[in-house]
């Protein structure tokens, strides 16, 4: 048996769960648009300790949304995370975010899923998966146009799920394109993934781990 601490910070919603092989025993989350992780991640971790009647001794690894997201959010996640994996000397598995959004879609055979996390401006990143939630192109960061994921209109539907999307509704025009703005980042699906890795054994060295932010992708020009 694996108890496992999930923790997602790569957005606005500040996300904790405890997973027992690899079902949700315990889950808090509170998404405001102010971030405010600093103040509510080690409370929220307290919590659903305590909901789920565990001591920190009980756990027997710590997971952390890796990311691409907000900076901020991130570092504070990972950080978090590291020292918890030090103090009680637990292993660390790295989730990726756009993955266990991925994960909140159920989707038929022939659907695609693409979560987008918005960047700036028209920018956006984004992953894309098939309905057995497998990755079939890198994560990217990129700018929403006219020809965004038009490649995957041969299948019957593409699912864009994420605060992306909202992005992507006035650009990208196909009766086949659903736009799932509502989906955001959660611990709840982490629970699953990283059972997954504890039984394998795919964990991260705590010392040089950081996380994936894919920043800084388009160069701009000063303005003279």
């Amino acid at each position: 048996m694996a108890t496992i601490l999930n923790l997602e910070t790569a957005t606005t919603n500040c996300s904790v769960s405890i997973g027992r092989d690899g079902a949700v025993v315990a889950l808090m989350e509170e998404n405001t648009p102010n971030y405010s992780h600093s103040e509510q991640l080690h409370v929220f971790i307290a919590a659903v300790l305590k909901k789920a009647r565990l001591d920190f001794s009980d756990l027997d690894a710590i997971a952390v949304s890796k990311g691409p997201g907000s900076y901020t959010g991130l570092r504070i996640g990972v950080s978090a995370a590291k020292g918890l994996c030090f103090s009680l000397d637990l292993p660390l598995i790295s989730i990726a975010t756009l993955k266990s959004m991925a994960h909140q879609i159920t989707a038929s055979e022939k659907t695609i899923i693409i979560p987008v996390l918005d960047a700036r401006r028209m920018e956006v990143y984004s992953c894309v998966f098939n309905a057995a939630h497998e990755e079939l192109r890198e994560t990217r960061a990129e700018i929403i146009g006219d020809d965004s994921f038009k490649e995957f209109l041969a299948y019957d539907k593409v699912h864009l799920v994420g605060n992306g999307a909202e992005k992507c509704r006035g650009v990208v025009k196909s009766p086949k394109f659903n736009f799932r703005t509502e989906i955001i980042p959660s611990a709840n699906e982490m629970a699953k993934l990283s059972y997954e890795k504890f039984k394998v054994g795919n964990f991260e060295d705590v010392a040089y781990f950081e996380p994936y932010y894919l920043k800084d992708f388009v160069l701009q020009s000063k303005k003279s």
